[in-house]
């Protein structure tokens, strides 16, 4: 009989295997499960050396995957500092004024957006004067030191416009005046009544062209500040029982630069999968199948890596004229800061016309290299290339899943797809809306996660860092509620607790092809799991969102305990 380093006794273990059966006890010997089972017979597995962890009768799950976690930015957020329970103008001029003072003569005061995160739901309505404040207001307690409140992004609370705001030093330093045209349509350099520039500017777009272009470098991240952001980030997402992420955005090289210095640094925390997002201007003149067949080699089949940090795949993007978030003349914009990326991780210039992006998909699939989409107008050209080139067993992957027929959801089983859906956005933030927006009759295609299931479609869950933990969106499929309104978006479409929890560990590992090595708390699996603070199976359901961990083990590790933090 093996003996095993720790052995965790007295719980009630979920171990979503295909019974989705239960235990009371695990053994972990290195950094796999070494067994499961009843604590007599977890205890034949003990010796003089094995550390006893009594559960106390505590809830044990897999190790939760979040397949569009965007983990890089949580640790982003506190690179400078926040505005968060400003409720005044007053507030936020007594919080930049002590930042001036702190400050050397000339240097720049940066500031995260006002409101509270992390979704900054309404900003402007949460302040008493229920008014931003303008360059004048932020003059009185910096004259001298340029000061810039940065931008919301947008996607974290799915609502236009987003503002930032600069005094009058800022805007001099810029080279910002009347006169400057803005650097895109949706962009707005607000004026007073007397045409003089009130410092605050406006986009109708969730990524900021205005930073990436007129602020001239002003509160960038350093690639140190990605490094400890990262190292941040994992703490944070641990905290809420996550142990492997997968970016489906892509990376950027920059973002990759600091994986791969964090891992020559410590072990990770949490496991992390990435597709690459290349910067394809720089390749416009070769064709795709010959820069795929060479250069981007290494992203075929499983791509390169280890447990801990792999990279493979790309991420792809079709340019729409109607969306600034797509638009070339937008991102080519965005793009001229690069390999500067802001809060993105991926690259602004990843979207391409879509016929290039067909013959870009051909190219990868000829060479074995999986791509991903993130919207799902994306999906028929998924079908037009597995005419040319079958990917039905490639598990290439559609995110972002907002309206769906019945009709595309049996592409996506015939296609043999995994989906990422963002129920944060389209299910919380904006269901009553899109509810509205179906019209009557059509309420079964707002994030159809049931009849994606019922398909035999795989289903995973993303949090896209808004927020980081994945018992908000396992709450939403299974309450379906609007966050307004309270109102229930679609109930056919809700999920069944051991649905949602198949969806949140087991699916997601067979979307990076790794069901046989993690997912399920199994003999012979890595041994990441998270004991819970409370019943995800038995809670009251509007309490779901609220669990969180008391500990984590990823690997045989404990990366975190609540008991210790």
């Amino acid at each position: 009989m093996k003996v095993a380093d720790w052995i965790f006794v007295n719980g009630k273990v979920l171990t979503v295997d295909r019974a989705f059966s239960s235990c009371s006890a695990i053994a972990v010997s290195g950094d796999r499960i070494l067994a499961t089972g009843t604590d007599q017979q977890i205890s034949d597995h003990a010796g003089p050396q094995t550390e006893v962890i009594d559960l106390k009768g505590r809830t044990v799950i897999p190790g939760l995957i979040d397949t569009h976690a965007h983990l890089d930015r949580e640790g982003l957020k506190s690179v400078y500092p926040s505005l968060t329970g400003a409720t005044s103008i007053d507030d936020i001029l007594q919080r930049i004024a002590e930042l001036v003072k702190k400050a050397k003569p000339g240097e720049w005061v940066v500031t995260m957006p006002i409101g509270n995160p992390p979704s900054y739901w309404s900003p402007q309505d949460s302040l008493k004067e229920r008014r931003w404040p303008t360059r004048w207001d932020l003059d009185k307690v910096s004259p001298n030191n340029p000061v810039y409140i940065r931008p919301i992004w947008g996607f974290w609370r799915s609502r236009l416009p987003i503002t930032s705001i600069l005094n009058s030093r800022a805007l001099q330093v810029c080279n910002i005046d009347e006169s400057t045209p803005p650097p895109a349509p949706t962009v707005t350099l607000e004026k007073d009544d007397q045409g003089k520039l009130t410092g605050i500017i406006t986009e109708n777009t969730f990524m900021s062209v205005a930073e990436l272009t007129l602020l001239g470098g002003a509160g960038r991240f350093s690639h140190r500040d990605r490094v400890e952001a990262l190292r941040r980030s994992m703490r944070a997402y641990a905290s809420f029982g996550t142990t492997s992420v997968f970016e489906g955005h892509g990376a950027a090289g920059e973002l990759l630069k600091a994986y791969y210095a964090l891992k020559d640094e410590s072990p990770f925390s949490v496991r992390v999968n990435l597709l690459f997002s290349p910067s394809w201007t720089q390749f416009s003149d070769i064709p795709p199948s010959t820069l795929l067949g060479t250069w981007g080699a290494w992203l075929g089949e499983r791509g390169i890596g280890d447990h801990e940090l792999r990279v493979g795949g790309l991420y792809v993007c079709a340019e729409d004229e109607a969306d600034a978030n797509r638009s070339p003349i937008e991102n080519a914009m965005r793009a001229s800061a690069a390999p500067y990326t802001s809060w993105a991780g991926f690259s602004y210039d990843a979207s391409l016309p879509r016929d290039k992006v067909r013959r870009l998909l051909v190219a990868a699939a000829s060479n074995g290299i999986r791509c991903a989409a993130m919207t799902p107008d994306m999906l028929d050209m998924f079908v037009e290339v597995n005419r040319i080139v079958p990917i039905a067993d490639k598990r290439w992957i559609i995110g972002h899943i907002s309206i769906l027929s019945d009709d595309d959801i049996a592409k996506m089983r015939d296609l043999g797809l995994v989906v990422s859906t963002h129920t944060n956005r389209y299910i919380w933030r904006t269901g009553a809306k899109m509810l509205k927006d179906a019209g009557p009759g059509q309420e079964n295609t707002i994030s159809p996660l049931a009849s994606l299931m019922n398909a035999g479609v795989p289903v995973t869950f993303g949090t896209d860092n808004v927020p980081v933990s994945l018992f908000y969106p396992i709450w939403q499929s299974i309450a379906r509620k609007d966050l307004t309104t309270g109102e229930i978006i679609a109930p056919a479409q809700k999920l069944s607790r051991e649905q949602a929890l198949r969806a949140a560990t087991i699916n997601g590992a067979y979307l990076t092809f790794e069901e046989d090595l993690k997912g399920s708390i199994e003999p012979g699996k890595l041994a990441d799991f998270v004991c819970l603070s409370d019943d995800v199976m038995t809670v009251e359901e509007d309490r779901i969102k609220d669990i969180v961990a008391e500990f984590t083990v990823v690997g045989g590790r404990t990366v975190f305990s609540r008991q210790i933090s």
